[in-house]
């Protein structure tokens, strides 16, 4: 058994949103699922007819195994849960707080509780229940796509949960987060494991392998919705991290075109040396606006590593955090063999670290950073960061 119990670092703010869900997912267990498990069907009840129809019960004593284990909230669930044969939006929605359950509710609030605080800080409050909702809904509908004619519901609010897990792979890979191992009589323990490898894990091993190999989803799990929420999640914190710096490079351009000395000069040779004669001539606004207008990485792999970094660092300074992420998230990206790759990741976290909750993302480069360190300085400096924000943490 492999069983997440906390993680590392946490931001210091009341995640209240997160409390919220997990308060409704519960309430709604106690209130309306709980009394209900504990209450027989009425036998003139049409919804236990097309219940029982649609399981196959045929003959007196099959429909008699069958009643003698249906309880009201199996023909809730079944009203309530989403079908795909029969989709509505109500149930699209509410088929998200229904469980079925202790084990299945306990599991998603364990997950919910330990990996919701972190993108919740990420995203604010509002937005935090927004994309928990959105997700769910797209996890839901990627169930249907593969299923679109079964008439048996869907409950739980594993797809959403998927949506933020998704989320946290995207935004904390390198957090770590306490496993529990029990594997009897060999091993008994906690390990704290890269948060890239626990979730991971949860994709292709709990999910996309059974989702391969058993028909439909079979055994009960949803595997389809679980993935199409993990995907959501990531392609909702891929938008929310790079939509701010793609919005600055396209106001840079639009200044840069209306410099009428600059004009022309991102199509002609010698790119590479004609910014690093702008930082030659301390003229980095120039030379930055320039460097933002060349759209090919051919283009920019000939400018030269220091005066790409020369670049961010002008912006981070400026104030241009947005900007100046994106310069080093593409030097990064772009140039993962360069000998100051620890520089780029040094200054991508701090440019983090200025914007509103992000600094539990600034923590993933700081690691990063660290990992690659090519003078103690610099790893020192990496260290500083570090502890500042679990500081902060603890606060």
């Amino acid at each position: 058994m492999f069983l997440p119990i906390g993680d590392t670092p946490n931001p210091q703010d009341t995640p209240y949103a997160n409390y919220l869900l997990i308060g409704a997912n519960i309430a709604v267990f106690l209130l309306i699922s709980l009394p209900l498990v504990l209450t027989r069907p009425d036998l003139n009840d049409p919804v236990l007819a097309e219940y029982l129809r649609v399981l196959g019960a045929r003959g007196i004593a099959p429909t008699q195994a069958f009643l003698d284990r249906v309880s009201v909230y199996d023909l809730f669930i079944f009203h309530y849960g989403f079908r795909p044969a029969d989709p509505s939006l109500f149930t699209l929605f509410g088929s998200l707080f229904l469980h079925g359950g202790w084990l299945h509710l306990a599991g998603n609030m364990l997950f919910l509780w330990i990996f919701g605080d972190n993108v919740e800080h990420r995203l604010g409050h509002f937005a935090y229940l927004l994309v928990y909702l959105v997700t769910g809904v797209v996890s839901t509908l990627f169930f249907a796509a593969f299923v679109p004619d079964s008439s048996m519901p869907l409950v739980g609010a594993s797809g959403a949960i998927s949506g933020v897990l998704g989320c946290y792979f995207f935004w904390f890979p390198r957090n770590k987060v306490k496993v529990f191992i029990f594997l009897f009589p060999f091993i008994m323990s906690t390990f704290m494991i890269p948060a890239r490898l626990v979730l991971g894990f949860y994709l292709l091993v709990d999910n996309l392998i059974p989702f391969l190999l058993i028909p439909k989803g079979g055994a009960g799990v949803a595997h389809s919705a679980h993935i199409g929420g993990f995907l959501a999640g990531i392609s909702v914190a891929f938008f929310v991290d790079r939509l701010p710096g793609v919005w600055r490079r396209r106001q840079s351009r639009q200044a840069y075109r209306e410099t009428p000395e600059m004009a022309g000069e991102e199509s002609g040779p010698g790119i590479g040396e004609r910014i690093a004669s702008l930082l030659g001539q301390d003229d980095r606004h120039r030379a930055a606006l320039l460097y933002e207008t060349l759209n090919s990485r051919a283009k920019r792999k000939a400018v030269g590593d220091e005066a790409v970094l020369a670049v961010g660092d002008h912006l981070l300074a400026a104030g241009e955090y947005d900007r100046a992420l994106s310069i080093y998230r593409r030097f990064s990206a772009e140039r993962p063999a360069s000998m100051v790759l620890d520089r780029a990741l040094l200054g991508a976290g701090k440019a983090l670290t200025h914007k509103p909750r992000c600094q539990t993302s600034a923590y993933q480069y700081f690691l990063a950073a660290l990992d690659v360190a090519k003078t103690q300085g610099l790893a020192e400096e990496a260290k500083m960061h570090m502890r500042a924000i679990d500081r902060l943490g603890e606060g």
